[in-house]
């Protein structure tokens, strides 16, 4: 690498033009990267939302949920699998492999679904959904004024979100909360009867027109033109002019029998900001948006949006990435600015001089901004994890230039000309830095063995991180050698001779008079100083059970969701009056600035509301300014002691994934599952560090059960499909059709009527019934007119609802009256009043009461089936209420060892406990195999086995220093203290490359072990204190986290390396010198006993034979009176070197 240094040397002014397209580029990529929260992430989860309406939860289970189950279960990279049936719809969510290609997933999964379409029910529709972190919004909005809701809503949606979706990098607006338009098409039993049209017919008649249908092509000249039959519904008006075919074949207009009008659907969700009725706003961007600029131009935007809306509109901000983006990128800037500053005081201290301080300075910057540009180059953002990286890299881009600055300056001061100096001083260094650059960039490579969420999560930063190494190293041997050629001064002789003591012996600094002799004392006295290291170690593992563990930390933002969960079939409204208590106490606690309210909900929107059946969650905003952590606890204060509104569950965003310990009980059957879960909840009640416990497990709801009589169902020309559509289109308007007009889709829905409250009320349903027997002709029609006329019309008026079966009947009595001349004309006439009345009675369907061949009663049942990997199970959620979730966890574990639960149950804990364990693991194999990358560039650099093994063991003692900063600190060992010390591993490594590496030139150029290590240790002390201390000091603001951003992964992260780098130099400057003297000691006197051996064979040889070539006797190493057995220990007189 030293050619390197040399190339640039002879190409300086290319060097320097170079070094400016840096700085200008560097500069111009930091302002186009894009500004992110955290990395873009694929979450690898697909959803498939499958809606049945009118089901109950067992229906959905056994006829939608479990069908969709065994069609995905066969899909490419699927992990496991989980779903929820409740009342009408059905959730089934595959957890796939981290690195799957969601959108194939996507749609693999619903041509499985499509492939078994035939086998679900009429009436069920599917949908899958994907995400990826671009599906979080980046903001959120709430609108309100004096208007309805649905006028504002037309308005918003007219006004506002073209507008907002005009900005670049905006994906979408979308906005929830709004009346849903539908068209009404309510029916007149009266006027349908009148008409002979049966409500069937009507809704086959609405549902087939409207719809356009591909007629084929028409040749017209020379053109292929596409036939296209029919058009779409425009409005109400096109409904109500649809016309069928009554049962006489006249032509009906449906306005005929219904009354057709525009309405708003009925609440099933209410939503609320601040306490007032508002439509929420939720903006998504591209994968290129950027989050920070986006949320910017909004805001700007906002009063006139506001002005145009009229009617007193208001917007209110619920929920801006931006400004904890923003905040924290300059906290993270403010405190790298900080940790540069020291690193260059501590440069100046060391170096007594401006001119080398600023060169060795330069290097950081520039460092930083090459880094910039690769991180560019490769797609990355500026978001908490890259920046974390270059500001955790402040103090290490430094060290290389240090070294060689260093180096330069002792080579001036020894008298050599500038241009020989830099060269000789980056030739000797040169491979020294490349290989503890080399080390500390080869630790990340294991990140590579790390999957799932930190995996993704913390690519970026190893990838940053070593672009900012490698960006230092190359920085290191090209600009700082032409820098030092500029603005280094030469050093006269006399100059140098004036730095030497009264004997001719270069002066020793104050430093080296600490630390020499006690490196003496370390090296007479090796057993010892071992001893002394072990006994370290030990106290350091004796520490570890008093460490706190976490999984991701607290990401310190303003937001958290409370959520309500009501008890079954409440109504919307005391749902709404018991929302109203927890959001009035929400809004009392002093720091919370806004409340978002949402109530109830049902679809696949409320899994991306928060809504949802029986359920209220609370959205809340907090002041920035103020302690999150406390305010949570004064949240939770204020919750607890409300009464009368169920139960009440706070939950911080607290990082990414899972903040809960699940425990997941799993059950061949509900009565046992019931059993387990709720005595699981009981012994997890109360455990210590809990901040509260919920579960999942389902509450009876009350439910009506239709139980058909088949047997008299069938007499009365019933079926279930009949009973069942019959009951579902009197309980609720059903969907024929749809609207579509200036971008608004409206239902068309069909209502029979009020529908029926009570039990009694529903039994005296009528259900049409479709086979009925004909009456027997009379026998007694010839005689009289009027006796032949009656049975006839008796015949007609019990007819069933098959108008051809009525209408036989009805003629076949008629035709003997006809034929009866004794009756003559009176007889005629009765006969032709007959067959009207059978025509009459023919249009009219028949219908058959409820109660008359069903039992309706009310029972209690689930509200929802839960099922994971294919067992009923439920879930009791332990919130953690400090930052020990190892403590807490098992608390958890003994509490569940304790519960005995029926046969055939399972329990497992989860959550959040078990990604930490799993990121843990994966961790812990990246810190060995770290281990072993460092080990095989060690040996690639001293071409031997046995030195990087004395490097690699001062790698555990590190620990000591990195175990003892997290037990003072009270710090937690986490994912991000994990990664510090992974990047402790090579850094540790570095300044013991770059001593032993002189130690080993030392000796090549005679000198004995003692000599080599005495005079490298003298030499390195200055420069391996230096980065040292630049490093713990530049890391040292984010470790006390003193402009509070980015705490969550650059403190934790900040103390594990700066304990350990305390350790580790300290084990660098001492441990490390004495177990090179002891190993390479005794490989010293094996090849001292050998050559002893091979002089005296020599000596016993006959004279004319050739002497064989013996190795030079080094008098450095030789004992008194010329004894050639090397000193022990290492004297504090300085050899001055040649």
């Amino acid at each position: 690498m030293g050619r390197l240094a040399a190339l640039s040397m002879r190409n300086r002014a290319l060097v320097a033009l170079v070094t400016v397209f840096v700085l200008v580029f560097g500069v111009i990529s930091t302002a186009t990267l894009r500004q992110e929260l955290i990395p873009r992430i694929s979450v690898p989860v697909a959803v498939v939302y499958t809606s049945y309406p009118g089901a109950s939860p067992a229906v959905v289970e056994q006829q939608v949920t479990i069908p969709i189950e065994q069609a995905v279960a066969s899909l490419q990279g699927l992990d496991t699998s989980s779903s929820v049936s409740t009342a009408g719809a059905s959730t089934v969510t595959l957890q796939m492999r981290y690195g799957a290609n969601m959108s194939s997933v996507q749609q693999d999964a619903k041509a499985a679904i499509s492939r078994i379409e035939g086998l679900l029910p009429d009436g069920v529709t599917s949908q899958v959904f994907t995400g990826s972190i671009d599906d979080v919004p980046v903001l959120q909005l709430a609108v309100a004024d004096d208007t309805s809701a649905g006028q504002l809503a037309e308005r918003v949606r007219t006004l506002v979100v073209p507008e907002l979706e005009k900005i670049d990098g905006v994906r979408a607006v979308s906005v929830a909360g709004a009346p849903i338009p539908q068209v009404l098409v309510a029916v007149d039993d009266h006027k349908l009867s009148d008409q002979g049209v049966t409500v069937s017919q009507l809704q086959q008649a609405i549902g087939t027109s409207g719809t356009p249908a591909a007629g084929g092509s028409l040749r017209s000249g020379d053109q292929d033109l596409t036939v296209t039959v029919g058009e779409r519904y425009a409005s109400a008006a096109d409904v109500a002019a649809v016309t069928l075919t009554s049962s006489s074949g006249r032509a009906v207009r449906v306005d005929q029998v219904a009354t057709v009008t525009d309405r708003e659907a009925p609440a099933t969700s209410l939503a609320r900001t601040n306490g007032r009725e508002s439509l929420s706003l939720s903006v998504t961007k591209t994968p290129d948006g950027n989050s920070v600029a986006i949320s910017g131009q909004i805001r700007d935007k906002l009063a006139g949006l506001d002005a145009a809306l009229g009617h007193g509109a208001h917007t209110t901000v619920v929920f801006d990435q931006a400004p904890f983006i923003s905040d924290s990128i300059h906290n993270l800037l403010v405190e790298g600015g900080l940790g540069l500053l020291m690193a260059v005081v501590v440069i100046l201290l060391f170096l007594a001089s401006i001119r080398p301080t600023l060169v060795t300075a330069v290097s950081i910057p520039v460092s930083v901004l090459m880094a910039l540009i690769g991180m560019g180059s490769a797609g990355y953002s500026l978001n908490m994890l890259t920046l974390g990286a270059l500001t955790m890299a402040i103090g290490r881009v430094v060290d290389d230039s240090i070294v060689v600055i260093e180096n330069i300056q002792r080579h001036l001061g020894e008298g050599q000309r500038r241009a020989e100096a830099v060269l000789a001083g980056v030739r000797e260094v040169a491979t020294a830095i490349t290989a503890s650059t080399l080390t500390t960039v080869a630790v990340f490579l294991p990140l590579a063995l790390v999957g799932g969420q930190v995996g993704e999560l913390f690519r970026p930063f190893a990838v940053t991180s070593a672009l900012a190494l490698l960006s230092s190293l190359l920085v290191a041997l090209t600009i700082v050698p032409v820098l030092a050629y500029w603005f280094l001064p030469e050093r006269s002789r006399s100059h140098v001779t004036a730095l030497d003591d009264a004997v001719g012996r270069p002066r020793r600094t104050p430093l080296q008079r600490l630390y020499l002799p006690s490196l003496g004392v370390a090296v007479r006295h090796p057993w010892v100083t071992v001893l002394v290291a072990v006994v370290l170690l030990g106290l350091s593992g004796a520490m570890v059970p008093r460490l706190q563990t976490d999984f991701l930390g607290d990401t310190g933002q303003n937001t958290l969701t409370v959520t309500q969960k009501f008890r079954p079939a409440l109504s919307l409204d005391d749902q709404d009056r018991q929302a109203a208590t927890v959001e009035a106490a929400l809004r009392g606690v002093p720091g919370v600035e806004t409340v978002q309210t949402t109530i109830g909900g049902a679809g696949a929107e409320s899994m991306f509301t928060g809504g949802g059946a029986d359920k209220a969650t609370f959205s809340v905003t907090t002041d920035r300014s103020a302690d999150q952590v406390a305010l949570q606890q004064r949240v939770r204060d204020a919750v607890s002691p409300l009464t009368d509104v169920g139960e009440v569950a706070v939950a911080a965003q607290a990082g990414y994934g899972a903040s809960t310990i699940d425990v997941t009980v799993a059950a061949p059957d509900t009565d046992r599952l019931r059993t387990a879960t709720t005595a699981v909840h009981r012994a997890l009640t109360g455990v210590e560090g809990s901040a509260g416990v919920t579960d999942t497990l389902a509450a009876d709801r009350p439910t009506v059960v239709v139980d058909l009589d088949r047997t008299k169902a069938a007499e009365k020309g019933v079926d279930e499909r009949t009973v069942a559509a019959t009951v579902k289109a009197a309980l609720a308007p059903q969907q024929a059709a749809r609207v579509e007009a200036d971008g608004v889709t409206k239902d068309v829905m069909i209502s029979l009527g009020d529908a029926p409250v009570g039990l009694d009320a529903l039994r005296d349903l009528k259900v049409p019934a479709t086979v009925v027997k004909a009456a027997p002709a009379p026998t007694t029609a010839a005689s009289t007119g009027p006796a032949s006329g009656g049975p006839a019309g008796k015949t007609g008026t019990s007819g069933s609802t098959a108008a051809g079966s009525t209408a036989t009947a009805g003629a076949t009595s008629g035709g003997p009256a006809g034929r009866t001349g004794a009756s003559g004309t009176g007889a005629s006439g009765a006969s032709q009043a007959a067959a009207q009345a059978a025509a009459k009675a023919a249009a009219t369907p028949m219908t058959v009461r409820l109660g008359d061949i069903a039992d309706v009663r009310q029972t209690d049942v689930a509200t929802s089936i839960a099922r994971d990997r294919g067992r009923r199970s439920a879930t009791v959620s332990v919130t953690p209420a400090g930052s020990d979730l190892g403590a807490v966890t098992r608390a958890v574990t003994a509490a569940v060892g304790g519960v005995e639960v029926p046969a055939g149950v399972a329990v497992t804990v989860g959550g959040v406990s078990a990604d930490q364990q799993k990121a843990f693991g994966q961790l812990g194999l990246a810190l060995l195999v770290a281990v072993a990358i460092v080990y095989v560039v060690m040996v690639a650099t001293f071409k031997s086995l046995v030195q990087p093994l004395i490097l690699l063991v001062s790698i555990p003692f590190a620990a000591v220093g990195a175990v003892a900063a997290l037990v003072l600190t009270g710090t937690p060992l986490g994912v991000p203290s994990m990664i510090g010390a992974l990047m402790l591993v090579g850094i540790v490594v570095t300044n013991a490359i770059v001593l032993i590496d002189l130690i080993n030139q030392y000796r090549t150029r005679g000198r004995s072990i003692d000599e080599a290590v005495r005079e490298g240790a003298r030499h390195r002390l200055r420069p391996i204190v230096m980065t040292a201390l630049a490093t713990i000091l530049a890391l040292a603001p984010m470790a006390l986290g003193l402009s509070g951003g980015g705490v969550f992964i650059s403190k934790p992260l900040a103390v594990v390396v700066i304990g350990g780098l305390v350790s580790s130099t300290l084990l660098t400057l001492i441990l490390v010198p004495v177990l090179y003297t002891m190993v390479e000691g005794v490989g010293e006197r094996r090849a001292v006993r050998h050559e002893s051996r091979l002089a005296r064979r020599l000596q016993a040889e006959p004279p004319h034979r050739e002497p064989r070539a013996t190795s030079r006797t080094d008098p450095a190493t030789d004992g008194p009176d010329g004894d050639d057995r090397p000193r022990r220990g290492i004297t504090d007189e300085p050899v001055t070197e040649a």
